[in-house]
């Protein structure tokens, strides 16, 4: 069984910061990529943020510059840095871990950024 435990959502206003991060547990092995993806209300899922097990990121557009995405191996934990948040990024945030047969998928987390 493997689990993927969110955590660091919240409530901040336009200009603020949030950090969250991605704990997987269980019979994981050889993970490839960790990432983030967010779903708006009335919106499809999209990605945010991938990072391979090399360190290699992606990021979507709408976050390059104020999201930084970084993980520990050690710990199977994947982190999303978010500064200068918009309204815009207000949104449930998900958690991904892909290994080499299997994608994972976290619960998610709720951001919402107020003016």
């Amino acid at each position: 069984q493997v689990q993927l435990v969110e955590s660091g959502g919240g409530l901040v206003q336009t200009g603020g910061s949030l950090r969250l991060s991605c704990e997987a547990s269980g019979r994981i092995f050889s993970i490839n990529y960790m990432g983030w993806y967010r779903q708006a209300p009335g919106k499809q899922r999209e990605s945010v943020a991938l990072i391979s097990n090399g360190g290699s990121t992606n990021y979507a557009d709408s976050v390059k510059g104020r999201f930084t995405i970084s993980r520990d191996n050690a710990k199977n934990t994947v982190y999303l840095q978010m500064n200068s948040l918009k309204l815009e990024d207000t949104a449930v945030y998900y958690c991904n871990v892909r290994t080499g047969y299997n994608t994972y998928w976290g619960q998610g987390t709720q951001v919402t950024v107020s003016s």
